[in-house]
């Protein structure tokens, strides 16, 4: 039976003097985050959000392609 991933990671980070911060590896061997990789941060009232680039691609593909089924119908 494969291992079921958990639903919820919490770690701490800080932010460096320069707005730095670090993934921890548990993080990035989870979420096959490689080095060099191009992530997206996004914010919205007191919450920010990190994805990876491709993961965004994608929702917004998704949101284009309803948005072009709707305009069809």
């Amino acid at each position: 039976m494969a291992e079921e991933k958990p639903k919820l990671i919490l770690r701490t980070v800080k932010v460096g003097e320069r707005g730095q911060i670090v993934i921890p590896k548990d993080i990035r061997d989870f979420f096959d985050i490689e080095s060099g990789e191009t992530l997206i941060i996004t914010g919205h009232k007191d919450k920010i959000t990190i994805m990876k680039e491709e993961i965004m691609r994608e929702m917004s593909l998704q949101i284009l392609e309803k948005l072009e089924e709707n305009e069809n119908e």
